[in-house]
């Protein structure tokens, strides 16, 4: 069945500054947030953790998800009326595993390619099989083996490779608070976590080099951490915290090396594996939401992004007052993006590849939504006054296609430029997807 296709009439829009020739556009979806067909693969850890009571807001799983392996024809249609230049996949693990998985990832480049849109899939988004765990460290081997896998049934028509998106969110939600899948309440004991993930990213890279693979880059997820005050406790505070989800997953990537000593806490022979995670990428992949202002310990629980944060941690995360929020609450700062790639430029210099925004994005309910329009407006210009201050942004993937399961969220939040209805599949493109489609061709 051919999706529900937007009008083809030109929306007005503003002037929009102009990016460079060559400029990446793109939309990103993940695995398990969108496939379905939970039993034509093994488990996941997510796939056990939404089986936990309470443990998924509206108590859904993504068993069926926005059924993308039965439906990816329809999705590639609207990849191709949206007019973007590459679609950022990832592979699912599991699915790998599975008998005939990766004949479903065959046909689905094949597709793309056959459509004029670039595959770039990225290699593990969050959906761990059930028999691995990041705690162990031949799980980074282990990895390897799958991206190697991949590379040799894919690379023939794959030319852009992501390793990992956000290990700073899989170690943190995952591991350490136990909001996301595995569940675990692990606190700082979670870093090994991080570790055999960044070191999974290096031997990755190993892989898809020795595949022939000369467009690899990683998703972190990064924003400007402001601090409450200028009091010393707040700005330690901050400081911590910016080193926590920033700096501890950039640095060993981009300098080879742990800032502050947490290379001390880390397990196994860290120098050695440092020298592997160090793997000279083509470019640096970026996911933006949102700046977070982070505050001394107030000793009680804080309630923050449908997380609740406990009382032991070392800093606060507090709201950004006079800024508007989405339906998710979390707040609309456009010019953060802007502060975070000239940042990172004067941060890391000449140690810094090319950035590509890997996501960016905004949960609002509607059809008609006006809302992320304006959103996604704010944010690619935005990015436009990076590359106008010399930051080397090379693309700008939106967050997400299609409305799909948005983890510990169920389906109580929608971020795509597509509308879902979920018990019927029906695909209708919003008015974001129109206006998307109207600036990739006023760029063109």
């Amino acid at each position: 069945m051919i999706p529900a296709m937007a009008t083809d009439a030109v929306h007005p829009i503003p002037p929009f500054p102009r990016f460079p020739d060559g400029f990446l556009w793109g939309v990103s979806t993940s695995a398990h947030q969108i496939e379905g067909a939970a039993d034509e693969r093994e488990p996941s850890v997510w796939d056990v953790f939404e089986a936990e009571p309470g443990r998924i807001k509206d108590g859904s799983t993504a068993a069926v998800a926005c059924d993308h392996v039965h439906r990816h024809g329809e999705d590639v249609a609207l990849l191709a009326g949206l007019g973007v230049d590459a679609y950022r996949f990832s592979v699912s693990w599991p699915r790998v595993r599975s008998t005939g998985g990766l004949d479903f990832y065959d046909r689905l480049v094949d597709e793309l390619c056959a459509a004029g849109v670039r595959p770039v899939p990225t290699l593990f988004h969050w959906d761990l099989p059930v028999t691995e765990d990041w705690l162990e460290r031949d799980t980074a081997s282990r990895f390897a083996d799958h991206v190697a896998t991949v590379a040799d049934r894919l690379g023939d028509r794959v030319q852009k490779w992501i390793t990992l998106n956000e290990p700073a969110e899989h170690t943190l939600f995952g591991h350490a608070l136990g909001a996301h899948a595995p569940g675990r309440q692990l606190m700082f004991d979670a870093l090994p976590v991080a570790h055999h993930q960044l070191l999974a990213h290096g031997l990755a890279v190993q892989a898809l080099r020795a595949a022939g693979a000369r467009d690899i880059g990683i998703a972190n997820s990064h924003g400007p951490t402001w601090p409450a005050s200028q009091e010393q406790p707040d700005l330690e505070a901050a400081a911590f915290y910016d080193l926590l989800l920033n700096r501890l997953f950039a640095e060993p990537v981009l300098l080879g090396e742990y800032p502050d000593g947490m290379g001390d806490l880390m397990p196994g022979d860290v120098a050695a594996d440092l020298k592997v995670i160090a793997e000279p990428l083509d470019w640096y992949g970026i996911n933006y939401y949102s700046p977070t202002k982070v505050g001394a310990p107030q000793g009680t629980e804080i309630e923050f992004g449908g997380l609740t944060l406990p009382a032991e941690l070392p800093f606060s995360v507090q709201d950004i007052e006079g800024v508007p929020v989405t339906d998710f609450g979390w707040p609309v700062v456009p010019e953060g993006l802007t502060e975070l790639l000239t940042g990172f430029r004067d941060r890391y210099g000449d140690r810094l590849p090319p950035i590509v925004i890997t996501e960016n994005g905004c949960s609002y309910e509607g059809v008609d939504d006006q809302d992320r329009i304006a959103y996604l407006d704010g944010h690619i210009r935005a990015l436009h006054k990076a590359v106008e201050a010399g930051v080397d942004v090379r693309g700008y993937f939106v967050w997400s296609l299609l409305d799909n399961f948005e983890w510990a969220e169920g389906y109580e939040r929608r971020f795509g430029l597509v509308h879902v209805d979920y018990a019927t599949q029906k695909r209708t493109p919003k008015s974001s997807y129109d206006w998307f489609r109207d600036v990739l061709r006023a760029q063109r």
